[in-house]
C-alpha cells in the first residue's frame, strides 16, 4: 500500500469521525442546554433522538406510497417536522414529569430512564422491532471525489452542514434572543432571577423543549447514516453524557470540543485495532483526563448568592 494510499485511508477515517462528531454535537447540544441550566439527568435523551428519526422514517413512507413527486423534497421538511415533534413531546415530558422532580437529581435519572423504557416500547409496538432506513433523496446519495482515491459521502456532508447550523442557531439564541436571555440569567443565579420577574419555570420548560427537539434533529440526521430501531437512541445517550461531561456541563464551546475529539479519536483508532479496543482506549483517555480536570475541560464560570 502506497504513502498516498495510506493517506487517503486515513483521511476518509477522519472524515467518518467527522459524521459521528455531528450526530455527537446535536445529541450533546441538548443534553448540554437541559443539564447545565436546570440539572436535569435525562437518560430519555436518546429516545428523542429516536423520534427524530422516525419522523423521517414516516415523511419517507409517505413519499414513497402516496406522493411520489415529494421525495426529492421531503427530507429538510421532514427534519423541521423532527424538531417540532420532538419539541412538543419534550415539552409534554417536562409538564408531566419533569416539573415535580426539580432539584433532585437521583428521581430524574430514574424517572428518565423509565420514561426511556415505555418509548421504547410505544416505538416497537408502533414501527415493530426490526430497523428501518428512509428512502432518501437522489441528492443524499453519492460522493465527493476531491482527489484521486479519496470519496467523501454526500450524506456525511449534509449532517456536517446540519451540525454547523444547528450550533450557530443555538448560539444566536443564546446570546441573541430574550429566551437565551432568561436561560443564561437563570444559570447564572436562579434565585436572583425570579427576584427579577423571569419566570424560570416557564424557561424551564421551554429550555427542556427546546433541548428535545435539536436531539430530534440529530435522529433526522442519523438517518442518512444509519438505520433507526426501537433502541437506537440508546446507544448514544452513554456517548452524549460523555460529551457533556468531558466538555464541561452549561459550556457549548467545551462540547463542540469533546464531541470532537471524542469522534475522531474513536474513528481513528478504529481504523488500526478492533473497534472494541479503539473505545476502550477512547474512555481510558477520557477518564484520566477528568481525573486530572474533573470540572471538564471548559468549566463554565456560575455567580452564587
Amino acid at each position: 500500500m502506497s504513502p498516498s494510499d495510506i493517506l487517503n485511508i486515513t483521511l476518509m477515517q477522519g472524515f467518518a469521525g467527522l459524521s459521528l462528531f455531528s450526530v455527537l454535537l446535536l445529541m450533546g447540544l441538548g443534553l448540554a442546554v437541559i443539564f447545565g441550566q436546570m440539572g436535569v439527568i435525562n437518560m430519555a435523551h436518546g429516545e428523542f433522538m429516536t423520534i427524530g428519526a422516525y419522523t423521517i422514517y414516516m415523511f419517507s413512507q409517505i413519499a414513497d406510497n402516496y406522493w411520489l413527486g415529494f421525495t426529492p423534497f421531503y427530507f429538510p421538511i421532514a427534519i423541521v417536522a423532527a424538531f417540532v415533534i420532538a419539541f412538543i413531546a419534550g415539552w409534554l415530558a417536562e409538564w408531566a414529569l419533569i416539573r415535580h422532580l426539580y432539584r433532585r437529581p437521583l428521581d430524574t435519572l430514574l424517572a428518565t430512564w423509565g420514561l426511556s423504557l415505555g418509548m421504547q416500547q410505544v416505538f416497537r409496538s408502533t414501527f415493530g422491532p426490526k430497523e428501518v432506513s428512509p428512502t432518501l433523496p437522489d441528492w443524499l446519495m453519492g460522493s465527493w471525489s476531491p482527489a484521486k482515491g479519496l470519496d467523501i459521502p454526500i450524506n456525511g456532508l449534509f449532517v456536517m452542514s446540519l451540525a454547523v447550523l444547528m450550533t450557530g442557531g443555538l448560539l444566536v439564541a443564546l446570546y441573541r434572543s430574550r429566551w437565551g436571555l432568561r436561560v443564561r440569567a437563570t444559570v447564572a443565579n436562579r434565585q436572583m432571577a425570579n427576584a427579577t420577574g423571569i419566570d424560570t419555570r416557564k424557561t424551564d420548560r421551554l429550555t427542556f423543549a427546546i433541548g428535545c427537539g435539536i436531539a430530534g434533529v440529530a435522529g433526522a440526521a442519523f438517518t442518512a447514516i444509519g438505520s433507526t430501531g426501537p433502541t437506537s437512541g440508546s446507544l448514544y445517550i452513554v456517548d452524549s453524557f460523555l460529551v457533556v461531561t468531558f466538555g464541561g456541563a452549561a459550556s457549548l464551546l467545551g462540547t463542540v470540543a469533546s464531541a470532537f475529539g471524542i469522534a475522531q479519536m474513536q474513528s481513528i483508532s478504529e481504523f488500526f485495532m478492533t473497534g472494541s479496543s479503539a473505545r476502550v482506549i477512547t474512555l481510558l483517555t477520557i477518564v484520566i483526563v477528568l481525573m486530572l480536570r474533573p470540572q471538564g475541560l471548559f468549566a463554565a464560570k456560575v455567580r452564587r448568592a
